[in-house]
């Protein structure tokens, strides 16, 4: 939510770092900035991260970029008269943000970041390249040790589709509830 409000900013000094964090992390593949926190930075701190810490940091990173533009685009979607009208009771920009604008946008946000969710789930698979046991790794290593290739690999498959599904469900459901009201 900060970095959202942050993209929306009328102070320059707010707004062009979180603008340049936002356009370089969305510019940049996943995959690439797993490789970055996992062999970069402790390259620069001097001790190894481990692959888990590695990989929460880098998807940690890399969605705050996406996560803040589902909230900026949330933000904005609520008509400039609300905030006119919070103006004119006599709130501050703090108390205009908490009371009128946030719980409007987050009606119009919970869709996108419930799909947002579904793709974090989805990117999970990449952690397998640093070599962290996640579940795709773990379908490899017992693929090794099994040699039943195509019953694991349908499995992992059917296990994405499935959460998955439930995902897109739940955001299709909330986006025809909330264009009902």
């Amino acid at each position: 939510i900060i970095m959202g409000l942050g993209r929306l900013s009328t102070r320059k000094w707010i707004y062009y770092p979180a603008t340049i964090y936002v356009n370089f992390f969305r510019s940049l593949p996943l995959i690439l900035v797993i490789f970055w926190f996992y062999f970069m930075v402790p390259f620069i701190i001097g001790r190894p991260m481990g692959d888990f810490l590695s990989a929460v940091v880098a998807f940690i990173a890399f969605e705050a970029a996406y996560f803040s533009e589902i909230v900026r685009g949330g933000i904005q979607s609520v008509p400039q008269g609300q905030v006119m009208a919070g103006y004119s009771t006599g709130l501050t920009y703090y108390k205009t943000m908490r009371y009128i604008i946030l719980p409007q946008a987050l009606r119009n946000m919970v869709p996108p970041i419930i799909t947002q969710c579904v793709i974090i789930f989805q990117d999970t698979s990449l952690a397998y390249v640093i070599g962290l046991r996640e579940f795709l790794r773990r379908t490899s290593l017992v693929d090794s040790r099994e040699l039943r290739s195509l019953e694991l690999y349908l499995f992992a498959g059917v296990v994405y589709l499935f959460f998955c599904s439930i995902g897109t469900i739940a955001s299709q459901r909330l986006q025809k509830k909330q264009f009902s009201r």
